[in-house]
């Protein structure tokens, strides 16, 4: 397995280095076909240990992440949470390696991304400071009712953004690696419908489906 890993905000380690590949060596093993693994450690400014593990298996992508106040404890949290998913679905993962869809549009598919931004919207003190700000700008009405000066907006600061490939899977295989990721949702090219989907996670336990709908006059237009 080829292994990479990325320090971020402090030295580089051997020590942690070689105790990050023992851990993913392990997962390996139970894997039936070996690929890549990349281990991302970083470092808080306020002393949080940061671990992000992805450790590709064929067309499927583990994934753990996890923080402590310990970057040996992150690293083992992470793995666990690998671990985990990887013994839920051990046996599809058997089932599925060699059974990589090929879509007709094999083309289009490799080359359709989404991009996924994290956003930092103002804290509450902002708010009250936005608020406070707009109320003293707005000129006190006279004679004529003046329209009202437009509210300050609140900015939103983009804090990471990263492109997603858009694979071609059954609504079941999507739930199956969103959960292998350890995430709360997932797009992809649903092959069973031929559109756009993402799959999440519901507060109740329960997954959801999210599809465009096509109204009905328009599918029979393109039907014609």
């Amino acid at each position: 397995m080829q292994f990479n890993i990325t320090f971020r905000q402090f030295g580089a380690s051997d020590s942690l280095k070689e105790y990050a590949r023992e851990k993913v060596e392990r997962v390996n093993k139970l894997l039936d076909r070996a690929g890549e693994a990349h281990v991302v450690l970083w470092l808080e400014a306020n002393h949080i240990h940061h671990a992000d593990i992805t450790v590709h298996s064929g067309a499927w992508v583990l994934r753990g992440r996890d923080k402590s106040s310990d970057m040996y404890a992150s690293i083992d949290l992470a793995m666990d949470k690998i671990e985990r998913q990887l013994r839920r679905y051990r046996d599809k993962l058997k089932t599925h390696h060699g059974k990589e869809r090929v879509h007709h549009r094999q083309d289009l598919v490799n080359h359709l991304k989404v991009r996924h931004a994290v956003f930092e919207v103002p804290d509450a003190e902002e708010l009250a400071d936005i608020a406070e700000q707009s109320t003293v700008d707005t000129p006190a009405p006279k004679l004529a009712a003046a329209p009202p000066a437009p509210p300050v907006a609140a900015t939103t600061r983009v804090v990471s953004s990263t492109q997603l490939t858009v694979k071609p899977l059954s609504v079941d295989e999507a739930v199956m690696q969103m959960n292998l990721m350890n995430n709360d949702f997932y797009v992809f090219h649903n092959v069973e419908s031929d559109a756009l989907g993402i799959v999440y996670r519901r507060k109740d336990g329960q997954y959801g489906l999210i599809e465009p709908h096509e109204p009905p006059a328009l599918a029979a237009a393109a039907g014609t």
